[in-house]
């Protein structure tokens, strides 16, 4: 529905101003008048006829009123227009992909600050700053042409690839992961590779997606706390899709075009297909990490490739890794997660406790903050027996 608003309207901050409107006139309306048959058009039509008001109360707006045309009910591909249009060239990445979250999928600010690692004022004053370049630029929000979209793809495929990182697992301290966000960024990729069926890296992405959506069922118990990959039940993931995923995205790297997309895929097939967490190949998923850190420069990619090395190598040699790491990741709660596993495995049960008392005050998700209670309880069990 914003998209469809701010395809027409051409303006980011009325289209969300128009949908406000709406939908506090279907609450005032629908109680006793009933709910429409057609919901989301009966909302895109009253935000479009709010947005008209305003424009004919505005000077400004008046001259623009005869340029617009009247929006039809709100489909894929507006989600996807507006999607392009917030990753304009024009934009600072970083602006287009904090702008693309708030206004396509309606993350807060806090949520978008917790995925970029970074203060939520100076996030907010980033959001305000995107907003102003494209209500200054007048960019557009429609799918480019064909030849420019080598230019806009990095930010959209970050974009997608963050929207379903905050499905995956939320950083809200209200929910613990967000299927609405995880489907929608599911679907924007499949419609981008409908798009653009030869680009290895788009297709790259919806393996990745698929892969993760394939072990959804095992991530969660029933009171809602989350297993760790190395105590899933790995007969509650779906083989089927499984195998899809990796046999296309055999077919995408015998193009030979690798990126970062492909990488992660192909480090999410290994687990995906291994028999069991003791099984999996972990030699070949620290090269693989080392690979997509040259690729894309992330220390995540580092502190994950020292995970690896845990497994493949030894623990010490892993804590060494993730040590010199902690310029670039004090910040982040899985650096001190790590950490404490690591040091908890070389038997420094102090200084785990203390690393996972940091990861705690960084965690939001309420299923990594029971996590990560559970382990600091096993610790202090550990050290002070019950007499």
């Amino acid at each position: 529905m914003r998209g469809a608003l701010a395809r027409r309207l051409g303006d980011l901050d009325r289209a969300e101003e128009a949908l406000q409107e709406a939908l506090a006139e279907a609450l005032r309306r629908w109680p006793s008048d009933g709910v429409p048959d057609q919901p989301t058009g009966w909302l895109v039509t009253t935000g479009w006829h709010k947005a008209l008001d305003v424009l004919r109360r505005e000077q400004v707006g008046r001259a623009k009123l005869a340029q617009l045309d009247p929006p039809r009910s709100a489909g894929d591909e507006d989600v996807l227009a507006l999607v392009f249009g917030c990753c304009h060239p024009s934009l600072p990445e970083q602006a287009r992909i904090a702008l693309t979250l708030r206004a396509v999928c309606g993350l807060t600010t806090e949520e978008i600050a917790a995925a970029f690692l970074l203060p939520v004022p100076t996030m907010a004053q980033r959001l305000v700053r995107a907003n102003r370049l494209i209500r200054d630029r007048e960019v557009p929000f429609t799918t480019p042409p064909p030849e420019e979209y080598a230019a806009r793809l990095g930010a959209v495929l970050k974009v997608i690839y963050l929207v379903y990182n905050e499905g995956y697992l939320a950083n809200s301290a209200a929910v613990v992961q967000r299927r609405d966000l995880a489907a929608q960024a599911l679907s924007l990729a499949r419609q981008l590779e409908t798009l653009m069926p030869t680009e290895p890296e788009v297709a790259g992405l919806v393996v990745l997606l698929e892969l993760c959506e394939a072990r959804t069922a095992s991530r969660f118990d029933a009171e809602g706390n989350l297993i760790l990959l190395s105590n899933q039940d790995r007969s509650r993931w779906d083989q089927r899709a499984i195998q899809a995923a990796v046999e296309k995205l055999d077919r995408v790297l015998l193009r030979r075009r690798p990126g970062p997309y492909q990488t992660h895929a192909a480090i999410t097939a290994l687990h995906a297909t291994a028999a069991s967490y003791a099984d999996t190949d972990w030699a070949q998923i620290r090269a693989l990490y080392l690979a997509l850190h040259r690729q894309e420069g992330n220390p995540l990619a580092l502190l994950s490739a020292s995970v690896a090395t845990w497994h493949a190598v030894n623990a010490e040699t892993a804590l060494w890794e993730v040590d010199q790491l902690a310029s670039h990741l004090d910040g982040y709660r899985l650096y001190h997660a790590t950490r404490a596993e690591l040091l908890r495995a070389l038997g420094r049960d102090e200084e785990s406790r203390v690393a996972l008392q940091r990861a705690l005050t960084l965690a939001t998700n309420p299923a990594e903050r029971t996590l990560l209670i559970d382990r600091l309880s096993t610790l202090e069990t550990t050290a002070f027996p019950a007499s």
